[in-house]
């Protein structure tokens, strides 16, 4: 979503959310979780209990006991252990797809559309493959239905305060953008896919769509062949390597780089995305508060006195946070569950849409198809709609 757009939708939630609460019925919501495969992810089923005029009307897990704690939780009667038979059923307006195991989303969110749902929230990463992307963007286009990824980061009021801060000159020009993963076990595939699409998805915000791709995976230091691919974990799909190093060439500015590498020491205080600028640097931490902050001076010069990191609150740089009810409606998904409800009302796309999510997915199976390549540059979208990790060569 370009940033006048973000500003305009993201000031309608803020200022005019209690418009809704008029309404003569509320708003029907059905959860779909999966307990012991990704759960209900981070707080997609408690939301809605932040939503006054919203109300829960069915839950659906495929474990019993899962369900029985669930129902429990939200406070409401009607479980299903069949989610096609909960939407059939309690013909919700909106839908939540909770699991964190992403084998499970495309078939999901497929059901909630063609049940003729209006709204649907994901969870991240949102499916597999751009091929998954593809059919679920279609089938919302025919349905009209409107679907955001919770990528929560994508509804937080410090990214207009950056905004302003390059447009203003402050930060010189902006020269590159550099994003790392956690680094912890997971580094490499699984950090790319569990924690680095939040990072690549805001690349986009700031750098417009991708371009190309070109990437190397490794496995101990090796290139990854068909011999390191096993399952991924939370239903990931094929998945390889504990390092990788992707490039993107962005369409609307400069290159932007992501670096995962297994238990890289930095205790997951790497796990940011910095702009760099010729005159300074904002560094953003995924989820933290401050989540962003401002480092002015020449990054290159060592002359300089001792930079300060400057916090960049929903107030500007350097300032104390003066809307910290907003920050927390940043974290637990209030923000962007109010956007999704705006944008069915106002027939238009959520902050973080459907083609964002799709755009995330390529930019990872990007990174799959450009090792598969050896190194070579891929155009995005990919033309290979799949997991290039299964057409790897035995060698290397």
């Amino acid at each position: 979503m370009k940033r006048r757009t973000f500003l305009a939708a993201s000031s309608t939630v803020l200022l005019t959310p209690h418009l809704s609460f008029a309404a003569a019925s509320k708003r029907r919501v059905a959860v779909i979780g999966h307990s012991g495969r990704g759960n209900y992810g981070h707080g997609l089923d408690t939301v809605w209990q932040q939503i006054p005029e919203t109300e829960i009307v069915g839950v659906a897990d495929g474990n019993q006991v899962g369900l029985a704690t669930e129902l429990i939780k939200l406070k409401t009667t009607k479980g299903f252990s069949d989610y096609r038979e909960m939407l059939e059923q309690t013909k919700p307006e909106f839908v939540t797809v909770a699991p964190r195991h992403a084998d499970q989303h495309h078939d999901m969110i497929l059901a909630a559309i063609e049940s003729g749902v209006k709204g649907i929230y994901c969870e991240k990463p949102f499916v597999r493959t751009p091929a998954e992307a593809d059919s679920l963007i279609a089938a919302a286009k025919k349905h009209g239905t409107k679907i955001a990824v919770a990528h929560r980061n994508r509804y937080h009021p410090a990214l207009p305060q950056i905004d302003q801060l390059i447009a203003s000159g402050e930060m010189g020009k902006l020269l590159e953008i550099r994003g790392k993963g956690k680094g912890d076990r997971r580094g490499g595939g699984e950090d790319l896919w569990v924690l680095g699409t939040h990072i690549v998805n805001l690349f986009t915000y700031f750098a417009g769509a991708p371009k190309s791709c070109s990437a190397i995976m490794l496995q101990d230091g090796k290139p990854v062949t068909a011999a390191d691919v096993k399952p991924g974990a939370e239903g990931l799909g094929p998945l390889a390597a504990n390092e990788l190093h992707a490039r993107y060439v962005m369409q609307g500015g400069p290159i932007a780089y992501y670096d995962s590498v297994a238990n890289d020491g930095t205790a997951g205080n790497g796990y940011c995305f910095q702009l760099i600028g010729s005159k300074g640097v904002v560094t953003w931490h995924i989820d933290r508060d401050p989540v962003a902050h401002f480092a002015p001076g020449n990054p290159w010069d060592p002359a300089l006195p001792p930079r300060k990191w400057l916090p960049i609150t929903s107030a500007g740089v350097g300032k104390e946070e003066t809307q910290p009810e907003v920050i927390k409606q940043v974290h637990n998904h209030v923000l962007a569950v109010r956007d999704l409800i705006d944008a069915v009302d106002g027939n238009r796309p959520p902050i973080c849409d459907i083609q964002e999510g799709a755009t995330t997915v390529e930019m990872v199976c990007g990174v799959f198809e450009s090792h598969r390549r050896d190194g070579q540059a891929v155009e995005i979208p990919l033309a290979e709609r799949g997991n290039a990790l299964t057409k790897l060569s035995t060698e290397n």
